[in-house]
């Protein structure tokens, strides 16, 4: 693949993934949700952008993990460039696209959200608001894909568990996580093609 197609890829994921994040933040209040199927749901949700919703404690723990963001998508960034101009397999340079498209569009949420939308809590956010709810680089990042796919009761003779109730797959994630998770996947299940010139 080359490197303007590679571009024309991360294109067409960040538009995707922005505008289905704007829709909700302008259609949704936070914590609203809607079923599609029993096995998926749209569920509005924010986070500081770190796994599962966790945080770096601290007055300085968002911008910090902004920061390290940005460091990051410029190394993926010279490593994508890189590999094209070496000639490296399709299946190496389509993962760090979504990788890099992924990354980019979640530091888009944690650099600029802040600044150009009020709030979720009770009422729909307004973009480009006149009382943002943040700061630069203090965005919070929007999450609304819920697959619930089970969703059960451990059975009562399961040490610790037993009784408790379960749900698979229970995160919420949005669609630069899903081109992340694609992208990290084609590294390990096509491992030996992707960097097979590098093998060579």
């Amino acid at each position: 693949m080359s490197l303007r197609n590679a571009y024309f890829l991360i294109f067409i994921i960040l538009l995707v993934d922005q505008a289905s994040k704007i829709y909700i933040k302008t259609n949704f209040v936070l914590g609203e949700e809607v079923n599609v199927f029993n096995w998926f749901k749209i569920l509005f949700i924010e986070n500081e952008g770190m796994a599962w919703g966790t945080e770096i404690p601290g007055t300085y723990g968002k911008l910090f993990l902004t920061v390290f963001r940005l460091i990051a998508v410029t190394a993926i960034g010279y490593w994508l460039w890189d590999a094209s101009h070496k000639n490296a397999s399709n299946y190496l340079i389509v993962a760090i696209a979504l990788i890099l498209a992924g990354a980019f569009g979640n530091i888009i949420d944690s650099v600029f959200y802040g600044i150009i939308f009020d709030d979720s809590h009770n009422h729909l956010a307004t973009l480009f608001s006149e009382n943002p709810y943040g700061k630069v680089f203090h965005g919070k990042v929007v999450d609304m894909l819920y697959f619930p796919i089970i969703d059960g009761t451990f059975p009562s003779w399961l040490p610790f568990w037993g009784g408790t109730d379960f749900k698979f797959f229970n995160a919420i994630f949005n669609v630069a996580d899903m081109a992340i998770s694609t992208g990290v996947g084609i590294l390990i299940v096509f491992n030996k093609k992707a960097f097979h010139h590098q093998n060579a």
